[in-house]
């Protein structure tokens, strides 16, 4: 079986014909497929991509190819002008080819379906290609999908931030996070209210007014734009960000007392007690549970910061958003009168977010930022995988590439 007898089976164009198939001269790792048009077949317009009279051809060129058996596989083809009365004298439109790629499209998916399992660099490597023809696959690929790629109705969206470069610059995510459909929307640059409100600028109007939930954690600019630009949605502060915040404080007085007593050379009852202090109950080892149990007879602040922290776990346990409100008033007073500022600091902010708060059992516990995190969490995955990009347009390009869930256009064969 030929490999002109294959490349018919699999990636056969009408109008056009695999001529012969030879080894490249001088390059015995390199295999040269002339292609032609078929007899009396006419060129299509890559302007307005209709059938227009041959004008004259162009010089031959090479067309790179998904490498087959260890062996570099390239197109020849002399591309043909046409005369097209709407668009003058332009080149005909490829089939296996965009514009001035080098590369064919088949390929240039290939490599881009493997760039999201692996890194750029390891990719280019494999299929002894260079890292700039990952990249351009890649961003080949994005572009394709961010223009087909259609939103349709958004209920809930979740928004968050991470950290791409050292001197706090930072990319801002929207992701939309409802049952059946969890994808990255939308990278702004900075983590600013003028960055936020291009989300909602290009999403529109209609899909804006059809959004009924939205998670956030505190930060200011994102809690005012939401206000401004989907207030009819219910704006969740979600419980993870809540309680990511409370054990940050509980570290921060256990931390503090350790040095206190060490300081006055005091036992160091708090030496390797963090995680005793921060995993819940049901997570401890057996001989966390036994050092948690000696620690409990101290009257130490950590020990009063550790009651107060497990305390209110009992607020996620209620039905009710009015008996939730007050079992956390209640709660915002004993910590204000702990004298335990850390504590102290956690009831204000409470206090300061509490309808938003209370949304929370509003959406009955259907929407959480749980799932925010664990795209972040791939998120920050992808940009180590980079390898050093410091662009956030690259970084953007990747990030919607291995989050984005964006549509491919489709082949006549599956190469993977």
């Amino acid at each position: 079986m030929e490999l002109t007898t294959l490349l018919n089976r699999c990636y056969h164009f009408k109008g056009f014909v695999y001529k012969e198939a030879r080894f490249a001269p001088g390059k015995p790792d390199t295999i040269e497929v002339g292609v032609v048009p078929r007899q009396g077949s006419k060129p299509y317009c890559s302007g307005c991509g209709k059938r227009r009279p041959g004008y004259d051809k162009l010089p031959e060129r090479t067309f790179e190819f998904i490498p087959f058996w260890g062996f570099a596989v390239f197109f020849q083809y002399a591309r043909r002008r046409v005369d097209c009365p709407t668009c003058g004298v332009v080149a005909e439109l490829l089939p296996w080819a965009e514009g001035k790629h080098h590369l064919t499209t088949a390929y240039m998916q290939f490599l881009a379906h493997w760039a999201r399992k692996l890194s750029w660099l390891e990719v280019s490597r494999s299929f002894h290609t260079s890292w700039d023809q990952v990249y351009r696959s890649v961003e080949w690929i994005v572009q394709w999908g961010l223009e087909h790629r259609i939103l349709g109705p958004i209920k809930a969206f979740g928004v968050d931030e991470i950290a791409y470069s050292r001197g706090h610059k930072y990319l801002t995510l929207a992701y939309q996070i409802e049952a059946g459909m969890v994808r990255l929307l939308w990278v702004g640059k900075e983590r600013t209210v003028k960055t936020f409100e291009g989300f909602f600028t290009m999403l529109g109007p209609e899909a804006c007014a059809g959004i009924e939930f939205v998670c956030s954690d505190m930060w200011r600019p994102y809690i005012r734009v939401i206000r401004e630009r989907c207030s009819h949605a219910v704006h969740i502060l979600d419980r993870f960000h809540i309680v990511a915040k409370m054990n940050d404080a509980l570290d921060d007085v256990r931390a503090e007392e350790a040095r206190t007593l060490a300081r006055h050379g005091r036992e160091p009852v708090l030496k390797k007690s963090r995680w005793c202090l921060l995993k819940r109950s049901e997570n401890l080892t057996t001989p966390q549970k036994g050092r948690l149990k000696e620690l409990l007879r101290y009257n130490l602040k950590s020990v009063r910061a550790y009651l107060l922290k497990e305390d209110f776990q009992q607020f996620w346990t209620y039905q009710s958003a009015t008996w939730a409100g007050k079992f956390l008033d209640a709660w915002c007073t004993t910590a204000l009168r702990s004298r335990i500022e850390p504590m102290k600091k956690i009831a204000r902010m409470c206090r300061r977010h509490r309808p938003l708060i209370l949304n929370w059992f509003k959406a009955k516990g259907r929407i959480s930022n749980g799932i925010v995190e664990g795209l972040n969490t791939k998120a920050k995955l992808t940009i180590r995988k980079s390898y050093g990009f410091r662009s956030p347009e690259i970084l953007e390009m990747a990030l919607y590439h291995a989050l984005g869930k964006l549509p491919e256009p489709k082949l006549t064969h599956e190469f993977y």
